[in-house]
């Protein structure tokens, strides 16, 4: 009679064949690499939430800075500063507001491009501005 054994890995119970005939369950921690990531990725999936989001991201991100978080805070903040630029334009009268709407629907598109990267775990700019955003924020 063949036996398997449960090892856990995480959260994802594995069950595998045991040579000498007996149950036994394992549990193996995750990595610290691993956690690493997933915390990045968080921080980067927050700063694309709202003002709010990105602040806390920002902080949170201060101790640690991780890569990947810090890739997407920038990004995120090129998105917000975008955002607010369109706003001011949007105070002209007539050709202000034509750009202003026009523009709420870029920025849109850039933002659900940026989240859906953040959360796939792709380090990629946003397109058209995502390059530039990465010159002026590297700093940060």
């Amino acid at each position: 009679m063949v036996m398997y054994k449960l090892i856990t890995h995480g959260t994802k119970p594995i069950l595998t064949k045991n040579i000498k005939n007996t149950i036994t369950m394992e549990t193996q921690t995750p990595t610290t690499k691993t956690t690493a990531q997933t915390q990045g990725k968080t921080i980067a999936i927050i700063s694309y939430i709202t003002i709010i989001g990105l602040i806390i991201a920002f902080i949170m991100n201060n101790d640690k800075k991780d890569e990947f978080a810090s890739y997407h805070i920038k990004q995120s903040l090129g998105i917000a500063l975008t955002a607010f630029a369109l706003s001011v334009i949007g105070i002209i009268p007539i050709l202000g507001w034509i750009i202003s709407i026009l523009g709420i629907f870029f920025v849109l598109f850039l933002w659900i491009t940026g989240l859906i990267n953040a959360v796939s775990g792709k380090k990629k700019p946003v397109p058209v501005l995502g390059k530039k955003y990465e010159e002026w924020f590297k700093g940060i």
